[in-house]
């Protein structure tokens, strides 16, 4: 019959083997806490090494998609296109249709794509920010939502990025927008045609919007998503990778991957353009936002609204912190499909 040992004799045999061991408790301890030290540090180590890695990995494999196929990534009623902005110069386009439109857009080549900015629907150009190319799952989101509500989508690599060739300045940047402007209302009628600007992408449609309003010319709306006041002392800052939420607390990963305008000379005024334009403005902004702080967004608004004179023309729509969205991540707002349409209903 096995003999029952309790807690009494249990600490006595205990003793009695470190006795002759000629080990004190002490020293266990000390061991065994030098052990978890040691775990802890090959943990940390570890985690150090995979969040220095992972960019590298998700750039490759951003970079190996195919840009020209966006049915490839579930893009199934959008189709890719090209444009000569200027001569030497070729900008990739994804153009997404409305999505009730997705069964009809099944197998339609260009030309059914061009006819169809014709239909009414609202038309959005999508800009995006300093870094990556239009496949980022931030810009797909818009691209979605905007689908979704029931417009058209053109999400533009500006030259330089993505498949796009040529080198990135702050006059290629606006030449692009504003040929794909005119490119669009040469197919549109009388469709509405707005502009969506993220990030850097807000400081070149502010200025796209001044140069069209010097040709007497104006967009129909404007979508200032994460924005700067200018981009003078932002440019190098604004590295937008799909896993900036994760790196933001690493800014020499931020600072040496990702970014096509790294030490480019740009302005983008945007505090000095929107005393210029009276178009319906809309201001979207997370609380959290660790790129631009949410105070730009209220001296934006702070801006507009003066010039404008108008509280109907100019709204700002701030996104609690609790809610995580950062710089990329408001187009997971179940909300946002009504904010938009409250822009194209002016």
């Amino acid at each position: 019959m096995k003999k029952r040992i309790n807690k009494s004799e249990r600490k006595f045999q205990y003793a009695e083997r470190l006795q002759q061991s000629g080990q004190k408790p002490k020293d266990l301890n000390v061991h065994a806490r030098s052990q978890w030290q040691w775990t802890w540090t090959k943990m940390l180590l570890s985690l150090c090494i995979l969040s220095a890695s992972i960019p590298f990995l998700l750039y490759l494999f951003s970079d190996s998609i195919d840009l020209s196929r966006p049915s490839d990534i579930g893009l199934n009623h959008t189709i890719n296109m090209y444009l000569t902005p200027e001569q030497g110069v070729r900008v990739g386009v994804w153009h997404t249709v409305p999505e009730h439109r997705w069964k009809e857009a099944q197998g339609k080549d260009l030309d059914w794509y061009e006819k169809a900015l014709g239909d009414g629907s609202p038309i959005f150009i999508y800009l995006h920010g300093n870094g990556g190319n239009r496949s980022a799952p931030h810009r797909i989101g818009i691209a979605n939502v905007l689908s979704a509500v029931g417009y058209h989508a053109l999400v533009m690599d500006y030259r330089g990025f993505g498949d796009s060739t040529s080198e990135p300045t702050e006059a290629g940047l606006t030449t692009d927008v504003l040929y794909l402007y005119h490119w669009v209302k040469a197919r549109s009628g009388n469709s509405p045609v707005c502009v969506w600007g993220h990030s850097l992408g807000s400081g070149v449609a502010s200025t796209t919007a001044v140069k069209l309003l010097e040709q007497g010319k104006q967009f129909n709306g404007i979508i200032l998503e994460g924005a700067f006041l200018n981009a003078r002392m932002e440019t190098n800052k604004l590295t937008e990778h799909p896993f900036t939420w994760f790196y933001w607390k690493f800014p020499y990963i931020q600072y040496f991957l990702f970014n096509p305008l790294k030490n480019k000379d740009l302005n983008l005024p945007t505090d000095e353009n929107l005393q210029k334009l009276r178009t319906p403005l809309m201001i979207l902004h997370a609380e959290d936002d660790h790129l631009v702080p949410f105070a730009s967004a209220q001296e934006i608004y702070r801006i507009a609204k003066k010039a404008q004179n108008s509280d109907e023309r100019v709204k700002l729509v701030r996104f609690d912190g609790s809610l995580g969205y950062l710089h990329n991540g408001l187009y997971k707002d179940p909300g946002l499909p009504n904010i938009i349409r409250s822009l194209c209903s002016h």
